[in-house]
């Protein structure tokens, strides 16, 4: 991974802070106004089954101003000084709380074959979220087959996260608060004005101080794979508001030696935007770094007595490096699977044009970890909880991570 020398990195660095201040300005008076009220929630209105409170820090005031805000600042996980201005304000990056969705067919006449994006189901109900959109909104609140969710991409990360908004007996609409930590999004919901961590999916200020969303399985894909794999799927379509949909405001982002107002240490044992898909199970954490995935096509590997298989398929544009997303340079998708099935352990091998076979069987499998020709075809590997994200980040909130070293 190439990176930049000093004269470019400042200026990289002041691009991204006009892009910040620009936002800023252009999207507060966007901001959509939220629909649902804050709870009034007082501390002496809390039990203790509301969050684990031996989590909690001593209650003090916050070293920025709290105006505009419901939230019980006197609940929080974290340190203040770990949490700072983004730039925008609260909902100056606009979520989106109605989104509407096209045909593929429509979606393919402003989107390249080569374009990200998030894929994710509920049973037939199949949908397509390009980063072309998220990277300037950063939150869908969607319900997916009737199953509420929020679908977010945190672009200073390379975060494409999705999780169950259904939480504690409601259904929560999340927002941006224009803060960030290890300089990933702070969302927060709009029915309790809790701060949440998007990366993790931690509360950690606020009345949910301490509790956990639900993490759900998506994967990022080339929307040729999309359109090839599920022409039926629903795309998201462009909001009406007045974005360069398609254009990335962070170019040359992601050959960053420096990211964007992270300042913790970077660990060194990868390149700080180096990709890696991240896997975390049972307490034990392990990233793959998608150049080590890349070069093998498929790895076999082990996690905590879970045997897996990592998948990189090639053609998908990095949405943060070239100006226009569509021509950004191809960094793949990866997939990680349980390569156990019908009581046999499966050893996968690329082909090399983008599909894969299992030594076993010898059937062909798929990028989305289906058997698609062979003694096992129609069976299907159960995806694993897996996340694209640049490795500064990961091993800022993952620091006991291992990484996989080719053998």
């Amino acid at each position: 991974m190439r990176a930049f020398n000093m004269n470019k990195q400042l200026v990289f660095t002041g691009v991204t802070a006009l892009v910040a201040a620009w936002i800023a300005a252009a999207c507060a008076a966007l901001a959509p106004t939220p629909s649902v009220t804050p709870d009034a929630v007082t501390p002496a209105a809390l039990t203790a089954a509301d969050a684990d409170d031996a989590n909690l820090l001593p209650p003090s005031t916050p070293p920025f101003s709290t105006g505009g805000w419901t939230t019980d600042f006197t609940r929080r996980t974290v340190a203040w000084d770990e949490i700072i201005s983004g730039g925008p304000p609260k909902d100056g990056i606009p979520a989106i709380d109605a989104p509407t969705f096209e045909s593929v067919d429509a979606a393919a006449g402003w989107l390249s074959e080569r374009d990200p994006v998030i894929l994710f189901a509920e049973g037939d109900d199949v949908r397509a979220y390009p980063l072309a959109i998220l990277i300037w909104h950063e939150i869908v609140n969607d319900a997916v087959g009737g199953r509420p969710v929020t679908v977010t991409f945190c672009p200073l990360c390379n975060a494409s996260i999705v999780f169950e908004r259904t939480f504690d007996g409601k259904v929560l609409d999340f927002g941006t608060t224009g803060r960030l930590r290890n300089s990933d999004l702070i969302m927060y919901d709009r029915q309790t004005e809790t701060w949440w961590q998007q990366f993790t999916g931690e509360g950690i200020v606020g009345r949910y101080a301490g509790e956990q969303l639900t993490f759900l399985p998506s994967q990022v894909l080339s929307f040729a794979d999309i359109a090839a794999e599920f022409p039926a799927a629903q795309v998201l379509a462009r909001p009406t508001y007045p974005r360069s949909y398609g254009a990335n405001p962070y170019t040359r982002y992601d050959s960053s030696s420096q990211p964007f107002l992270f300042r913790g240490e970077i660990d060194p044992r990868l390149p700080a935007t180096e990709r890696v898909a991240g896997v975390a199970l049972s307490g034990a954490v392990k990233a793959y770094p998608f150049t080590a995935v890349a070069a093998a096509g498929a790895i076999n590997d082990e996690v905590n007595g879970t045997p897996l298989v990592i998948l990189h398929k090639p053609g998908v544009a990095s949405a943060l490096d070239a100006s226009a997303i569509s021509e950004g340079r191809d960094v793949g998708s990866v997939a990680v699977f349980d390569r156990r099935i019908a009581g046999r352990t499966l050893t996968f091998v690329a082909n090399g044009d983008g599909t894969y076979r299992d030594q076993e069987t010898g059937s062909v499998w798929n990028i989305l970890g289906e058997a698609i020709a062979g003694e096992l075809q129609g069976e299907q590997l159960t995806r694993q909880l897996a996340f694209d994200h640049f490795w500064f980040a990961w091993a800022a909130f993952h620091p006991q991570t291992t990484v996989y070293a080719t053998p």
